[in-house]
């Protein structure tokens, strides 16, 4: 066997094609990482496979290319990273837990409902924290209790609520590196894509899991356990290329394993006019945190309404829209924009294009040509000189410093589960062999109904607040979603439930009908609430190895 506690790299020819081990993980983003932690330095030997190398790069990312056929539209390879750390090497590090309600069965929302409660998940949030370096905060169900910088309004009324949320500074692969490198009882395996899980007969007992590398290098892992943690397509995915011996794919006995795909659809809703929106817009742009895990509200239907109206979680942020930019203040951004050193990040790295392919609209700051004479840009600023005094003392005084022309009310809204809406193989094949990954992604009534009650909603108590008016965007009387776009939070292609019949997973997230493999990651979401999925999806991982810990110390 060869040495632990190391990177390997499947590429070189001296790594050995063979691995074996107790637990192999599939997938180093925040599931595989959570999970593996669990066994530092224990007598458990782990095989962390990692389908790309320490950062993202083309060829591999490419891997995660597939067809898209749904409405609204949803391109695989742009939203998740294939690299040691996954997505959270580009995510924005926002953690919130869900509500009691979002885990509980609604009679208005079909196929709603978790096999576990709220009070089961409660004590893997509180030990997630610490993963996430948010630990110093008090959370409740649906939110922190930490106070943000700004305190937020407060409306009238009974419709909408505000939820604090924490940022985590954690990014998986930078923090947790060393500690897995260290490891004597653990192996991560870079550049192991796994091809395939191999099966009994007759899909009950998975005996390896084979692997391969771009450069044509191919062998297995053999291991107890197996857990998938690559994400909300890939999970689905690699159930459906385990066909050997299952033709229809491993779990997939009901015909559910890719179903009830879902995302967090987002959009504009309308716009906002009014003489006074700094108040109102100031507390959400998550600006002006305090300490290294800032907190900050976000603007939410109460469950009173969702309740009342039979609708979908969801919420808002109202993004004010400069006026017109001031000579003074265009020409200092210019300037800065010139002077300023690029970061790690930006560029052609892929992390650094998926970060702002996931951000709503466009700032405001204005790129200057790389070769832009300084002195120049410099002489421009003499004439503003009274702008930039102007945005000093505006900035001083916690407001904007170009005051807004317009609020753009930007909606992100729970995806009712739809057993329509899934993840299938495509025709085309990808570089390793493997069919590519057919998205199509698809909204329902309920979806429509909840983007128009919810607009109303916002729009009056918005209006109301400021004394302004609110206009609706046009699209909202549509049936096509070609404002909406996804938020890359990937959910429900292998839903949790107590029988085989309704889902793919158990309540301890092993595959039904498989006695050694278990799926963690936000596929395993039966409803997902309006929340940023990495806090939960992080609880139920380390909720999942503290379970087979005790099976694993028995071998």
């Amino acid at each position: 066997m060869e040495d632990a506690g190391v990177l390997i790299d499947y590429r070189h020819a001296a790594t050995p094609e063979d691995f074996d081990a107790h637990l192999c993980i599939v997938g180093a983003g925040p599931a595989g990482i959570a999970i593996a932690r669990h066994y530092l330095d224990t007598a458990v030997r782990v095989c962390l496979l990692v389908g790309g190398g320490m950062a993202g790069d083309a060829e591999t990312q490419d891997l995660y290319a597939g067809d898209s056929i749904g409405n609204p539209d949803l391109d695989p390879a742009a939203s998740r990273l294939r690299a040691f750390g996954g997505s959270t090497n580009a995510w924005g590090g926002g953690c919130i837990p869900l509500s009691r309600m979002d885990l509980a069965a609604r009679d208005w929302v079909p196929h709603s409902g978790w096999p576990i409660s709220y009070a089961e998940l409660e004590p893997h949030y509180a030990r997630a924290r610490d993963l996430l370096a948010i630990d110093e905060h008090d959370f409740e169900a649906g939110g922190f209790r930490s106070a943000p910088a700004r305190r937020p309004p407060r409306f009238e009324g009974d419709r909408l609520v505000n939820r604090n949320f924490v940022l985590s500074p954690v990014f998986f692969g930078q923090t947790y590196r060393a500690e897995l490198e260290r490891a004597p009882n653990i192996q991560v395996v870079l550049h192991a894509n796994v091809l395939e899980l191999l099966s009994d007969a007759r899909g009950e007992h998975v005996h390896a899991a084979r692997i391969g590398s771009l450069q044509g290098k191919r062998g297995q892992v053999r291991a107890h356990r197996y857990v998938l943690a690559c994400g909300g397509i890939e999970n689905a995915r690699l159930l459906l290329l385990s066909n050997s011996s299952v033709p229809h794919g491993l779990g997939n006995g009901q015909d559910l394993v890719g179903r009830y795909f879902m995302d967090h659809p987002r959009g504009r809703l309308g716009t906002l006019h009014a003489r006074a929106v700094s108040p109102l817009t100031r507390p959400y742009d998550r600006s002006g945190g305090k300490g290294p895990t800032p907190v900050f509200p976000e603007l939410c239907l109460s469950e009173d309404a969702m309740r009342t109206h039979r609708m979908l979680s969801g919420r808002v942020r109202p993004v004010a829209v400069e006026g017109q930019v001031p000579r003074g203040i265009r020409a200092a951004r210019r300037l800065r924009s010139a002077l300023r050193k690029p970061r790690p990040d930006e560029g052609g790295s892929l992390e650094g294009q998926m970060s702002q392919a996931l951000r709503f609209g466009g700032g405001h700051e204005v790129q200057s040509p790389p070769r832009e004479n300084l002195a120049r840009l410099a002489l421009q600023l003499a004439p503003g000189v009274g702008d930039l005094a102007r945005g000093v003392f505006n900035r001083l005084t916690d407001r904007p410093i170009v005051p807004p022309d317009h609020v753009d009310v930007v909606g992100y809204f729970e995806q009712a589960p739809n057993p329509d809406s899934r993840v299938r193989l495509g025709e085309e094949l990808d570089p390793l062999g493997q069919r590519r990954v057919c998205v199509d992604w698809r909204l329902t009534p309920l979806d429509w109904h909840t983007y128009r009650t919810a607009t109303r909603l916002f729009g009056e108590d918005l209006a109301r607040a400021c004394g302004g008016s609110f206009q609706a965007d046009p699209w909202l009387h549509e049936e096509h979603a070609p404002q909406l776009q996804g938020t890359a939070h990937h959910m429900g292609t292998t839903r949790m439930s107590d029988h085989p019949a309704d889902g793919v997973v158990d309540r301890d997230l092993r595959v039904h009908g498989i006695d050694n493999l278990h799926i963690a990651g936000s596929s395993v979401f039966p409803t997902g609430g309006w929340a940023f999925p990495t806090f939960t999806l992080v609880a139920l991982s380390m909720r999942l190895a503290e379970h087979l810990r005790d099976c694993l110390f028995l071998l």
